[in-house]
């Protein structure tokens, strides 16, 4: 039986493929994408989504830090797409460590232990943000000395980590995707809008960022191992990817709280002052033992009040890849999931 699909002149035979993480935001949006190409998929995450259940997609619950459920979970695979990961900007170094090190460990020793011939991981830009502006910066941009947050130093270990394994038996690749946004997110998006009453404008307001829709960071993951497949060059390298259109930040959020029926951010905050006030909640918080996240970190102060954009013409080149929805068309279908979910069931 002929397994090729056909969707496009650069589908493949049908693969068997896990994608870790894969109820989350991002994961279910690759997953949506490979069974849209014919392939067999199956998610390994903690805990058992609906959503998946719709789309026929073997569910496999586990902890990523649990190596023998990882190689359970990877057993005669074609493909592994290692999403899942502790995001954040605040908590304790080894509950990031856990997941985002120990988990990815575990995935690559499975991969050599069950024969998975190529994985794709998914990382973050902020592994190489030292606090100051990065403008168009390439792949070539090195780790900061030192960072303000668990999440992108455990992150950066694990890229670290998979760019390494690479060799004959295990092809990989990386991706760093920015800011991913849309229809179905469950963290950037309803922060935003949940704090529309409270926000304020770190800074003059024209740093610039890279975001990505999330449509366009799963079709990116799709190329990287259609990529891998036809070109070994590409293993053990890393990529930006993101809408290939920088925005302003602060226009950038009013745009999603408009999309969510909320009024702009008038008001303003210096840098300087942001930073401060992160310094004090940090201590506060490690002092007293509060629980929850800070309103502000100095991680976060200084992401939000400087630029932040990449050169993405590796993943151009190397990938194939493209944003094929714009940030208009995307905030389009943003709004219309925005006002769909809050209007009341009948």
């Amino acid at each position: 039986m002929n397994t090729t699909t056909h969707q496009s002149p650069t589908s493949s035979a049908a693969k068997n493929i896990l994608v870790t993480g894969g109820g989350g935001f991002l994961g279910q949006a690759i997953i949506r994408q490979l069974l849209a190409k014919g392939h067999r998929v199956a998610s390994f995450s903690r805990s058992a989504y609906p959503q998946l259940d719709a789309l026929g997609v073997n569910q496999l619950s586990g902890d990523i830090a649990n190596a023998g459920a990882v190689k359970d979970a990877l057993r005669r695979r074609d493909v592994v797409f290692h999403v899942a990961a502790k995001p954040g900007v605040w908590g304790a170094f080894e509950d990031y460590f856990r997941p985002n090190v120990t988990g990815t460990r575990n995935v690559i020793t499975a991969c050599r232990s069950c024969r998975v011939p190529m994985l794709v991981y998914t990382s973050s830009p902020s592994v190489v943000f030292d606090g100051g502006d990065m403008q168009g910066m390439d792949e070539s941009a090195p780790y900061p000395a030192h960072y303000h947050a668990p999440y992108p130093q455990t992150k950066a270990m694990a890229e670290q980590a998979v760019m390494a394994a690479a060799d004959d038996e295990l092809k990989t690749v990386v991706l760093r995707p920015h800011l991913i946004w849309g229809p179905e997110d469950n963290h950037l998006v309803p922060r935003i809008i949940a704090r529309a009453e409270s926000l304020r404008q770190v800074g003059d307001g024209k740093n610039r960022v890279d975001t990505i829709y999330v449509d366009n960071a799963a079709r990116a993951h799709v190329l990287a191992m259609e990529a891998l497949e036809k070109n070994p060059t590409v293993s053990g390298r890393v990529y930006f990817i993101s809408d290939d259109n920088p925005i302003g930040l602060w226009e950038m959020v009013n745009r999603i709280l408009d999309a969510g029926g909320k009024p702009p951010v008038t008001r303003f905050i210096s840098p300087l002052a942001a930073y401060r006030i992160g310094t004090v909640l940090e201590w506060a918080y490690r002092t007293f033992r509060i629980s929850g996240e800070p309103r502000m970190t100095r991680f976060v102060a200084r992401e939000l009040a400087t630029s932040h954009w990449f050169d993405i013409s590796a993943a151009k080149r190397d990938l194939g890849y493209t944003a094929e929805i714009s940030i208009d068309e995307g905030m389009q279908r943003l709004k219309a999931w925005l006002t769909k979910s809050a209007s009341p069931s009948p």
